[in-house]
C-alpha cells in the first residue's frame, strides 16, 4: 500500500523543484527525503524522478502518480472536514499567510476578534507577499490572506475556493507641502520620482503594466517593497509612491494621498482555502473574522461574500 507521507513528499518536491528546497520546507534533512522517494520508487518499481539541471522533474510515470497524489490529499482531506462538520467545533490550530500590507488594518484586527470568540484556536501567522497559494496548494497553509490586481491575469490554481474581502485601490504618496488637491492621472507620474516595489512583486509587476498601458515606463529610481520605506521616502520629498489604500495609516503626518483619476489601479483582497465539499469550521471561522475586519476597517466596496 501506498504511503501518503511519500505522497506528499513527491507532490512537494515536484512543486519546489528540488529535493533540498522540498526538505527545507519540511524541517528534514535531503538524506531523509531522498531515502522516502528512493522507498516510493521501489514501491511503484519505476523511476518517479529525472534530474533537470539543477533541480528535478517528473517522468511520465510521476507525472500520472502526482496526478492520482492530488485525489488522494483532497479526498484525505475531505474526510476530515466532514468528520470536523460533524463535530461542529472550531479546531485547535490553524495557519495564516497574510501579505504584510494587510497586518495593521485586516489581520491584527481579525485575529483579536478570533482570540476573543475562538480562545482555544491558535493561528499561526506567515506574513509574507510570496507564494501564498502554491503554500496552501502544497497544505503548509490553511488560508491566504491574498491579492489579485484587476488588470492583470487571474492565475489562481485549480482547486482553490476565493472568498472576495475588499477592493483596494492605489494611491499617490507625495510629501504634504507638494500636495495637489485633486486626483492624479497616471500618465502624470512619467515626470515624477517614483518608488516602487520590484518587477518580481504582484504590486510592482501591477503598477509597471498600468504605466505601460497608459503610455510610458516608469523611471523608478527608488526600488523597495517595504511600504515604511516608501512611504518615508514620498514624506521625505525625495520620491512618490503608489501604495494600497489599506496598507496606509490616515493618521501619519507629512504625506499626502491622492486617488489616480481616469485609470485606478487596483487590487482585490481576498480570502483563499481548498476547495472542498464540506466547509472546514477552523478554516470558515477564520475566513469570516478576515471577512469581519476587512469590511470595519477598509475603505471597502460592496462584494459578494462566495
Amino acid at each position: 500500500m501506498l504511503d501518503i507521507r511519500r505522497l506528499h513528499m513527491l507532490k512537494t518536491v515536484a512543486a519546489r523543484g528540488s529535493i533540498a528546497a522540498a526538505a527545507q520546507s519540511m524541517e528534514l534533512s535531503p538524506g531523509a527525503v531522498s531515502q522516502q522517494l528512493a522507498a516510493l520508487r521501489q514501491d511503484m518499481g519505476v523511476d518517479l524522478l529525472r534530474p533537470h539541471g539543477r533541480t528535478v522533474a517528473l517522468t511520465e510515470a510521476g507525472r500520472l502518480l502526482l496526478e492520482h497524489t492530488d485525489r488522494i490529499l483532497a479526498a484525505m482531506e475531505e474526510a476530515e472536514c466532514a468528520v470536523a462538520a460533524v463535530k461542529g467545533t472550531v479546531g485547535a490550530t490553524a495557519t495564516l499567510a497574510a501579505l504584510p500590507s494587510t497586518v495593521a488594518r485586516i489581520v491584527a484586527p481579525a485575529l483579536t476578534a478570533l482570540a476573543s470568540q475562538h480562545p482555544q484556536l491558535a493561528v499561526t501567522c506567515l506574513v509574507t507577499d510570496q507564494a501564498q497559494l502554491r503554500e496552501l496548494t502544497l497544505g503548509t497553509v490553511d488560508v491566504v490572506l491574498g491579492q489579485r490586481y484587476h488588470h492583470l491575469p487571474d492565475t489562481t490554481p485549480r482547486g482553490i475556493d476565493v472568498s472576495p474581502l475588499l477592493d483596494d485601490p492605489l494611491l499617490v504618496v507625495t510629501a504634504a507641502d507638494q500636495a495637489v488637491d485633486r486626483p492624479i492621472a497616471l500618465r502624470e507620474l512619467d515626470a515624477h520620482t517614483l518608488a516602487v516595489p520590484p518587477a518580481t512583486t504582484d504590486c510592482g509587476q501591477a503598477i509597471l503594466q498600468a504605466c505601460r498601458q497608459a503610455g510610458f515606463t516608469p523611471a523608478a529610481r527608488y526600488v523597495t517593497a517595504d511600504i515604511a520605506a516608501q512611504l518615508a521616502l514620498a514624506r521625505a520629498g525625495l520620491a512618490t509612491a503608489l501604495v494600497p489604500r489599506t496598507a496606509i495609516d490616515p493618521t501619519t503626518p507629512g504625506i499626502h494621498t491622492a486617488p489616480l483619476d481616469g485609470h485606478p489601479i487596483r487590487r482585490l483582497l481576498f480570502a483563499a482555502t481548498r476547495h472542498t465539499e464540506t466547509a472546514n469550521p477552523t478554516t470558515t471561522a477564520l475566513t469570516a473574522a478576515l471577512r469581519t475586519a476587512a469590511r470595519q476597517g477598509g475603505p471597502a466596496t460592496d462584494l459578494p461574500e462566495g
